[in-house]
């Protein structure tokens, strides 16, 4: 959808002569943002839209792909991902250097949402943020019910963007009755564990998917020999956690410390 809206507003803009410059200028982006847009690298955004729309004479066309912009609220990288999510009944979550999505706050998101390489646009940073929130929804989802057990490594909860508010945010889910929290602690963390993300998934028809995420990308596999892996990986790291109630002492203390 990014390309072929990002197509036809190069058109659009070809035909009416009119330059990448000064699309940029008058919707207020660099003429390599607008590039990165009609290539769809960067999805464009409802500015950018309606400038051109005004500029190229396009009498609403191009302002009329908002509504389809909307649909995509993911990163492409994350977009399968999330269509499984909506679909789950039952993950397996390990994190590594981030609190899951599904338990951030608004103010942890925005931390890194802003703090994002290559950097995103405010408006992106605003729809993202509104996104990831409004995927939290799933954990009090009750037709049909979805078990959660989270594993966050020690060093996720001790980055600068966690504040007391955040570990409090992971102390409330910890108490729902369909949700499992443990924390990996240093001392008790293993090789497979610095390898990455990960998160395995099971859907309503029981098929199971794995999900890991890189610097450069990330995989969605329903492959029966990738989910194994990840299954044998994610039972590990579990067992050398500390149990629910030893984990939500270690957060209530760091919550206590000054």
């Amino acid at each position: 959808m990014w390309r072929f809206i990002g197509n036809q507003l190069k058109r659009w803009r070809t035909k009416a002569n009119v330059s990448r410059e000064e699309l940029a200028a008058a919707s207020n982006y660099s003429p390599d943002t607008i590039k990165a847009m009609e290539q769809g690298v960067r999805m464009p955004t409802p500015r950018v839209l309606d400038v051109a729309d005004e500029l190229c004479g396009a009498e609403g066309l191009l302002s009329a792909a908002k509504d389809y912009l909307s649909r995509e609220k993911f990163p492409p990288r994350a977009q399968e991902f999330m269509e499984r999510e909506r679909e789950a009944i039952s993950f397996w979550w390990f994190e590594v250097t981030h609190i899951p999505g599904l338990l951030q706050t608004k103010e942890y998101a925005r931390a890194l949402m802003e703090n994002h390489v290559p950097l995103l646009d405010e408006e992106t940073v605003e729809e993202r943020i509104a996104a990831r929130l409004e995927r939290q929804s799933i954990l009090a989802r009750r037709k049909p019910p979805v078990a959660f057990s989270f594993v966050i490594y020690e060093a996720a909860l001790r980055a600068p963007q966690v504040n007391a508010e955040q570990l409090l945010r992971l102390l409330e889910a910890s108490r729902l009755s369909n949700v499992a929290l443990q924390v990996l602690p240093f001392e008790r963390v293993v090789a497979s564990a610095l390898m990455g993300p990960i998160v395995l998934l099971v859907n309503r028809d029981h098929e199971r998917f794995a999900y890991t995420e890189g610097q450069l990308g990330s995989h969605l596999s329903a492959d029966p020999a990738v989910v194994s892996r990840a299954n044998e990986r994610l039972s590990m790291i579990r067992a050398e956690a500390l149990s629910p109630d030893e984990s939500a002492r270690f957060v209530e203390r760091m919550v206590d410390q000054p």
